[in-house]
């Protein structure tokens, strides 16, 4: 069967998130997917099979199925758009987390995804564990959805966080945690980093599903529903955010971003 390889939320190779994506015509077996998604070694694997007039993704990392991954959704509507061809400029995959819709516009790509916006949380001793695990004493902000999300007062404290990942994953209250901060550019209205040992991987290059939760939360602190943002990994992404307008129920977010293909090859699976 086809692999491909794509580096999502970058414009160059090497850069970005790399998510494999594996198009299927039928599915395979639940553990035969998972095997494949730790051979591969991304964070995610990306498989989508047709369903109707749309398509069903699931998204596993090489531990666990998750429920929602933007970089390998990113990933896969690349392929259908300028591998498989597709002659629309939108594509609609079924998934834990709802349908979900990927429209084309050029080289851009923008993922129609359900908002999750945090709520403030208390001193508890979880917190105070990440907190240590981070090197942070005094957040601006601390707030959770599915992951906890940090917040630090300026770009070059979340460039030079060093957690201790070990500290970090004994931590299994939230799905993650996320770093963010005001972008220090004209260009880049906040920037962010994402740890995640609890789910086998200490730092993930560029997050997609992290700005369900980052885009609703800068939106409300910038009194802006149109965002840029970076996620200051060493492989780093771009990514333009919305904040979509309140009548749409339940709420939810554009995040647009670019991709491009290093690989494209074929699985051996007996």
């Amino acid at each position: 069967m086809d692999y491909y390889h794509i580096d999502a939320f970058t414009h160059h190779l090497f850069g970005g998130n790399p998510a494999g994506v594996v198009p299927l015509a039928t599915w395979l077996p639940d553990a035969q997917m998972q095997r494949i998604a730790a051979e591969n070694n991304l964070s995610e694997t990306a498989f989508f099979a047709p369903e109707g007039d749309h398509y069903r993704i699931r998204w596993f990392t090489p531990t666990v199925e998750v429920d929602l991954c933007g970089h390998a959704t990113l990933a896969s509507a690349w392929v259908l758009f300028n591998a498989l061809r597709c002659d629309s400029d939108s594509v609609q995959f079924d998934s834990a987390s709802g349908r979900l819709t990927v429209h084309r516009d050029g080289d851009w790509l923008t993922l129609d995804f359900p908002a999750r916006p945090p709520t403030p949380v208390a001193r508890t001793a979880s917190v105070d564990t990440v907190l240590k695990a981070l090197g942070v004493t005094e957040p601006l902000y601390v707030g959770a959805a599915r992951d906890l999300v940090v917040m630090l007062p300026d770009e070059a404290a979340v460039r030079a966080l060093q957690p201790d990942f070990a500290l970090l994953g004994t931590v299994r209250d939230w799905f993650a945690v996320t770093v963010t901060a005001p972008g220090a550019e004209a260009d880049t209205d906040f920037v962010c980093r994402f740890f995640a040992p609890v789910q086998g991987l200490d730092e993930d290059p560029v997050t997609g599903s992290a700005f369900c939760t980052l885009i609703p939360l800068w939106a409300a602190r910038l009194g802006r529903t149109a965002l840029r943002a970076r996620q200051v990994s060493a492989r780093g992404g771009t990514l333009r955010c919305e904040l979509l307008p309140d009548n749409r129920s339940p709420e939810r977010v554009h995040i647009s971003g670019q991709a491009v293909c290093y690989l494209h090859g074929r699985l051996n699976i007996d």
